[in-house]
């Protein structure tokens, strides 16, 4: 006997996070859906939610929807002519590659990737009404009846695995481009708890079968200034094995973009536990807004137990005015040995994580930037499971800091 669902709870815009919602405004508005079919697509509440999240949020005008539609001239016989010669052609050159094309997946491949390829076809074309089904199969050299096999299979397997689709869309929704092997250990619970047979190369294939792997964003920007006479702290990251939570703190300061100029984001991030303790997001690269973000890196502190501050040479860094706030915080400094990017790699690399799988969507304003990076370093903490941590949380790690437990 089939239970009874639980009734769907009415949501409102504030169960929506600002970063789902520029998510949904720019696939709209790069035409990969309709306002109608994101709604449907995400389940989104409301006939006109979407539309308000466009006119607030879109870059393009929503206010006033405008069409022209072009009168066409009839074809005159000689044109009709041309037309179809041309087209005739092409039919002929694209069937010659598709029979190379063929031929080479034949020679690399095996013929089950051929099969797998001729039952679309095939069936598009059925559906088409351009060339039966069983016209095709002997064409080929195929059995209908393992067609009819094969499609049989797909169809079950496509019911069985239809709930991990909403599943991956529900926590892509926090952590927008959160990588296979995470996601997959975020899925494991449900998937085992369901039945579903699925394991972490059947991920990478059911989300490469609907487009849903991530593709990687590469830039790089130039931020730090180590040519100055300020006076610079040696390297005490090196040969230094990290053990616990708040034992280093590393720093780090990269640029993020909106509509209205480049900005400019300060990061302090625990070594041990790869929590973002302090962030500050400026016009500028000032020391005060540097130290803004290690004031309250302090605050979040839970331990005072000796700590290490490791930066780059740049400017902000070697200030005064730093370096006072480092002084009445008990913290050594510590730097890199020179612009070297490795020696201060884990900065780096949370700057990436940020910018390549929270910061996706280039924001209108620098206040509406803000909100979404506040959004995307609490899902970083509280969310995102890392590899180095054995796939637990910065922030559930961090608690054990306030208990002495070292790290394995």
């Amino acid at each position: 006997m089939d239970t009874p669902s639980p009734p769907r709870s009415k949501r409102t815009q504030c169960d929506y996070t600002l970063g789902f919602k520029l998510a949904v405004v720019d696939e709209v508005e790069k035409g990969d859906l309709t306002y109608k079919q994101a709604q449907a697509k995400y389940g989104i509440q409301g006939r006109s939610t979407v539309l308000v999240w466009l006119r607030k949020h879109g870059k393009l005008d929503w206010a006033s929807s405008r069409s022209s539609t072009m009168s066409k001239q009839p074809e005159t016989p000689a044109q009709t002519i041309k037309r179809l010669e041309q087209q005739l052609k092409d039919a002929e050159d694209r069937q010659y590659l598709m029979e190379k094309m063929m031929d080479i997946i034949d020679q690399e491949y095996g013929g089950s990737l051929r099969k797998k390829l001729f039952i679309r076809v095939a069936r598009q074309a059925q559906a088409e009404k351009i060339v039966p089904l069983a016209r095709s199969c002997r064409l080929c050299g195929i059995s209908p009846q393992a067609i009819y096999q094969r499609l049989q299979r797909h169809a079950h397997k496509q019911q069985t695995l239809a709930p991990v689709e909403d599943w991956v869309r529900e926590v892509r929704r926090q952590l927008p481009r959160l990588g296979t092997r995470k996601l997959y250990h975020l899925l494991e619970p449900r998937l085992q708890a369901s039945g579903i047979k699925l394991g972490r190369d059947g991920l990478f294939d059911f989300l490469r079968d609907r487009r849903l792997l991530i593709q990687p964003k590469r830039s790089y920007t130039k931020t730090t200034n180590s040519r100055h006479w300020l006076k610079k702290h040696p390297n005490l990251l090196s040969g230094l094995s990290v053990k616990r939570p708040e034992q280093v703190f590393v720093s780090d300061i990269t640029y993020v973009e909106s509509d209205e100029g480049i900005h400019y984001l300060s990061l302090v991030t625990d070594a041990g536990s790869r929590k973002i303790m302090g962030h500050e997001l400026s016009h500028q690269m000032r020391a005060e807004d540097t130290v803004k973000a290690l004031q309250k890196a302090v605050k979040a502190r839970c331990t005072t137990n000796p700590l290490i501050h490791h930066s780059d040479r740049g400017l902000q860094y070697c200030s005064g005015l730093y370096q006072r706030e480092l002084r009445e915080g008990g913290i050594v400094p510590s730097m890199t040995d020179g612009y070297d990017c490795y020696q201060n790699a884990l900065a780096e690399r949370v700057n990436g994580i940020l910018k390549q799988e929270f910061l996706t969507v280039r924001c209108r304003t620098f206040a509406e930037l803000k909100v979404l990076l506040e959004e995307s370093i609490y899902a970083y903490n509280h969310l995102r499971p890392h590899l180095s941590l054995g796939m637990e949380t910065p922030e559930s790690v961090h608690k054990k800091a306030s208990s002495g437990v070292e790290l394995a």
